[in-house]
């Protein structure tokens, strides 16, 4: 365990935040280290968030070009890259200096007719089938090569795929299969949704498309053995909204929860959707069947924050915020309603398991918490390690003002006992403007960080992140 973490940010907390975005790319080949690092960390630690390289007119920070930051670790040292996303709007953009597009990927009225495509790849980044994929929910993969962070370009299974593929794909970790989604899949704010799949070998093996109650923001999506479920939540879409320059997403509870359940060998045409009191919710901590019963544990919302309601006011800040929150799903037919239960109080996001337990009855969870002495959910400063049950087990927080990312775990070895191992964080230091690295001890993150890695500049607030092992990708 190191000592206390910067105490001088502690003793000098300020108001910054880390949201605006850098404006270089850089390599650090000998990055300072305080305390150890384990050196079964072989690998690569690669994170993605949005960092538009021009202010935008009305834009939303959920749609900033996405930038790449790989922590490299091998031997006990670590090295850092970071690399814009080269998509078609970035480099359209950078050859005319200038923002073309502001919003959810609306073109600018002066922008050059055949600029139109504004994904931005800024949300997720995953090793599937020996390819690094970045993800965003509304267009293609982008195929990333390791390493290097260059940008291969779409990635669209041998010409078999168009249109959204979800940021938070899910990997059977029995089969290697990766299933996914996207909403939106009949165009720009409509219900309709599709759903694939992807061998381990990364051949694209299903492809449907069917119909939601509604509209919706569809973030993430719920996987287990033999189940596939689709969360549809009333952050609503509406085209006549946009159209009329008001909201494209906004908060309307009275529509309801809808969650659709199809086993995984079914057909769209079977899926049986169960209704729910309005709540939101961005991401899945995992979920398991149980006899007759589907449990999935999630990050939980009574509003959704970060979107207004359709009149363009704000949702309640007290209600916009997450907590643990536990939902089952009786598929003996008792009932079309399902239960939501909350497991814990304490305010958090980006929940995140062993994932060798995806989709099966899991033992341990982490996810990121707000710091529960303090101002209402100002930002995620600290870490929760929780048992099956959603108990708590051990908390860690930073030092005032500091704030931290999604942790991720890295088992020891590919045949360790489910929790043993690591979890990484990167961690932004209020007082010097600086990022670190922050290596924990899975299952006692209470004892603090094992090892520091030092960065020379910070690493702007961002959304997912993976470790891929130097035997999964090369370096």
């Amino acid at each position: 365990m190191i000592g206390p973490l910067h105490d001088t940010a502690r003793q000098r907390p300020t108001p910054r935040d880390n949201i605006a975005p850098i404006p270089f790319e850089c390599d650090a080949p000998f990055l300072n280290v305080t305390g150890e690092l384990p050196r079964e960390l072989n690998g690569t630690l690669y994170r993605n968030g949005p960092n538009p390289q021009f202010d935008s007119p009305g834009s939303h920070w959920f749609v900033g070009d996405g930038m790449l930051h790989a922590f490299h670790l091998e031997n006990g040292r670590a090295s850092y890259r970071n690399r814009w996303i080269r998509t078609p709007k970035f480099e359209a953009e950078r050859r005319a200096g200038r923002a073309l597009f502001g919003g959810f990927g609306r073109r600018l009225p002066d922008a050059p007719a055949e600029v139109t495509d504004g994904g931005v790849a800024n949300t997720n980044i995953i090793a599937h089938a020996g390819r690094l994929l970045a993800l965003e929910e509304a267009h293609l993969p982008t195929e990333i090569e390791p390493g290097t962070l260059a940008t291969r370009g779409y990635h669209d299974f041998g010409g078999r795929l168009r249109g959204a593929f979800t940021a938070h794909p899910k990997t059977d970790p029995v089969t290697g299969e990766l299933l996914f989604f996207g909403y939106n899949a009949a165009g720009p704010l409509t219900p309709a949704l599709s759903y694939g799949t992807v061998d381990a070998a990364g051949k694209l093996t299903r492809l449907n498309r069917f119909e939601a109650p509604y509209a919706s923001m569809v973030h993430d999506f719920i996987v287990t053995a033999n189940h596939v479920l689709f969360p549809i939540l009333p952050l609503t879409g509406s085209i006549e909204r946009a159209m009329s320059g008001k909201p494209p997403y906004a908060w309307e509870p009275d529509k309801g929860a809808y969650v659709g359940v199809m086993k995984r060998s079914g057909d769209i045409k079977d899926i049986v959707w169960f209704r729910g009191d309005a709540c939101y919710v961005f991401h899945i901590m995992n979920a398991w069947e149980d006899g007759s019963r589907i449990i999935a544990d999630v990050m939980q919302f009574e509003e959704a924050p970060l979107f207004p309601h359709p009149d363009g006011r704000p949702t309640d800040p007290a209600k916009s915020v997450a907590r643990l929150c536990r939902w089952s799903f009786d598929l003996a037919g008792n009932t079309d309603r399902f239960t939501q239960s909350y497991l814990d109080d304490l305010t958090g996001e980006f929940p995140r398991i062993d994932d060798r337990r995806a989709g099966l009855k899991n033992g341990h969870g982490w996810y990121a918490c707000a710091n529960p002495d303090g101002p209402l959910f100002v930002a995620l400063s600290g870490l929760v390690h929780v048992d099956g049950a959603g108990t708590r087990h051990a908390t860690h927080l930073l030092p005032a003002g500091d704030t931290l990312s999604e942790p991720v775990f890295v088992p020891r070895s590919r045949d360790a006992a489910e929790g043993d191992g690591w979890l990484l964080t990167v961690v932004w230091r209020a007082g010097s403007n600086t990022s670190d690295l922050a290596v924990f001890n899975a299952t006692d993150i209470g004892s603090g960080p094992v090892a520091l890695v030092h960065l020379g500049h910070r690493v702007p607030d961002g959304f997912h992140g993976n470790w891929v092992g130097a035997d999964e990708a090369s370096h």
